[in-house]
């Protein structure tokens, strides 16, 4: 059985980017449903032992929604737990890999249409950090790209702080950053290759860790 993570920080305390409000509804409502969803849908599934990364690889449909779901939010948080910097390795790749981060990644996530999720990703492949794009729960890394920072652009993300203004949001979102989560993802991606989102979870959800 999963459970609701803990917020890795209090409310008030990152009221620029989102409300005690919006965390209630969001975290308390939402991310929770998706906790209950999943809990009742692996009742008599044969994943139901299995561990959330390989729930997330080999379902499809309502499970995989709700189980994605879980991970896609669990991370949300941690990406704006604290403003923190970030390393000099990190900031060296981003300017490698992008002209202008920033206006990039606020300009993908303020285009990308309808309910979804603006991931950095570490691909693999060619060991470039890449900006994607997901709809609704569809996250990269079944597409064997290990995620390393995340902004919710569905509606109920923002709607109660900034209305429709999608953009202003990300501006907050941005400036309110937590870069040290960040470049320790990437450095462990660099590390463990997929096996560190096997990791991260072992650490958010210790009640349900499964080899």
């Amino acid at each position: 059985m999963f459970e609701l993570r803990k917020l890795p920080f209090e409310p008030k305390d990152i009221s620029g980017v989102v409300s005690e409000e919006t965390c209630s509804f969001h975290y308390g409502k939402h991310h929770q449903t998706y906790i209950n969803n999943l809990n009742k849908q692996l009742e008599n599934s044969p994943l139901k032992d299995d561990h959330l990364l390989d729930i997330i690889m080999k379902s499809e449909g309502g499970l995989f929604n709700n189980a994605a779901q879980v991970y896609n939010h669990d991370f949300y948080w941690d990406c704006i737990a604290k403003k923190s910097s970030m390393s000099s390795e990190l900031k060296e790749v981003l300017e490698k890999d992008f002209t202008d981060f920033k206006s990039e990644f606020i300009a993908a996530a303020t285009g990308l249409f309808g309910s979804g999720w603006l991931w950095l990703v570490h691909n693999l492949k060619n060991n470039k950090l890449e900006i994607v794009g997901t709809s609704n729960a569809a996250t990269p890394i079944t597409d064997g790209k290990v995620p390393l920072l995340v902004v919710d652009v569905w509606e109920h993300a923002y709607y109660i702080d900034f209305r429709n203004a999608r953009a202003k949001y990300l501006e907050e979102f941005y400036n309110h950053i937590n870069w040290e989560f960040v470049s320790k993802a990437y450095e462990w991606s660099k590390k463990e290759a997929l096996e560190s989102v096997r990791f991260y979870i072992n650490e958010v959800h210790p009640e349900a860790k499964k080899a």
